[in-house]
């Protein structure tokens, strides 16, 4: 049976980038209606990582206080499992600590988080690029999937999220995420008729005056279009959508990279100096026009959510009327 997510504004996650979410992010994502959700590794230390939970939860109760009549969405907490990270154990007792409502695992097996999360009634999603790891990951118990499709930024994947949501919604029935180039209303109502419950959009959000991501990153944002993109693996081990222009500012040639190094992701380790000026964004990039508050930016895809479903619903009204 389908677990039940804290009700949303809207079904949109701020999805998890490495290096941009951060606690400001989150609490404004949430405070707007949405799900605020960040990377463990964004916060350097585990005593970091306590600090920035700290921070979301004595917030986001400040808020509930301050607006008891707005709907405060839930945060999330996105948890690398891959056997390279060895912080894993520590952020899974910051995570029984301050107990986020939704876990997402990502590069690695979700059992770590489930009996953690599960034991304080959490729910557990799988962050997954294909419909091999979907069926891995519903064996394993999980809550729910979050289908990366191509078109996502940083870590990304190959399967179109139309095609993704089909496959997966015929052998699961719990909670469905999808993401991969959402960037608008209209996107995250496509996404929802297909058949996904939420939408993952990150790109959308980084240039938002809430993000981590520094002033030129923003611009850069802004600045690019679909052409400015590349998939490759050769910058973290995994292939991975970034920005041209900053691979050229880090002194690489986009189409002469070298080759892939291993994988690594010890988000207790240095191995982030290499991603930290190689900037990732997804195929919604040129959707961005201004670095704007997060408020702002949600307020607009509200607007464009509703008329999309009010255009779909007259479409499907006037072919029930047509005498053809």
């Amino acid at each position: 049976m389908r677990q039940l997510m804290p009700p949303t504004r809207l079904p949109i996650f701020a999805a998890p980038m490495f290096l941009i979410s951060g606690p400001q992010l989150v609490i404004e994502a949430c405070r707007a209606g949405i799900i605020g959700a960040f990377p463990t590794p964004n916060a350097r230390t585990a005593e970091e990582l306590e600090e920035w939970m700290r921070t979301i939860t004595a917030g986001l109760e400040r808020a509930r206080i301050e607006r008891p009549e707005a709907q405060i969405g839930p945060w999330c907490a996105n948890l690398v499992t891959h056997s390279t990270n060895t912080r894993l154990e520590a952020d899974l007792a910051l995570v029984a600590k301050y107990r986020p409502p939704i876990v997402v695992t990502a590069l690695g097996s979700p059992k770590p988080a489930l009996p953690v999360v599960h034991g304080y009634g959490g729910l557990v999603i799988a962050d997954v690029i294909n419909t091999e790891l979907a069926v891995k990951a519903i064996a394993a118990g999980v809550d729910g999937l979050a289908c990366v499709a191509a078109g996502a930024g940083g870590h990304t994947g190959f399967l179109s999220p139309f095609a993704f949501v089909s496959a997966v919604r015929a052998i699961f029935d719990g909670i469905l995420i999808v993401g991969g180039g959402i960037a608008d209303g209209r996107a995250v109502a496509g996404a929802i008729t297909a058949g996904a419950d939420y939408v993952y959009m990150g790109t959308r959000f980084i240039a938002t005056e809430e993000s981590l991501a520094a002033p030129a990153y923003k611009q850069m944002i802004v600045d690019s279009s679909l052409d400015d993109l590349i998939v490759t693996a050769a910058i973290t081990g995994t292939p991975a959508s970034f920005l041209k222009p900053s691979i050229r500012a880090a002194g690489l040639d986009p189409d002469r990279l070298p080759d892939k190094p291993d994988r690594n992701y010890d988000t207790g380790g240095t191995e982030a100096r290499r991603w930290r000026d190689i900037w990732a964004a997804g195929q919604g990039v040129g959707i961005v026009h201004a670095i704007e508050p997060l408020t702002v930016v949600v307020d607009r895809i509200e607007r464009e959510y509703r008329a999309a479903l009010i255009e779909a619903a007259a479409r499907l009204a006037a072919t029930q009327e047509s005498p053809w």
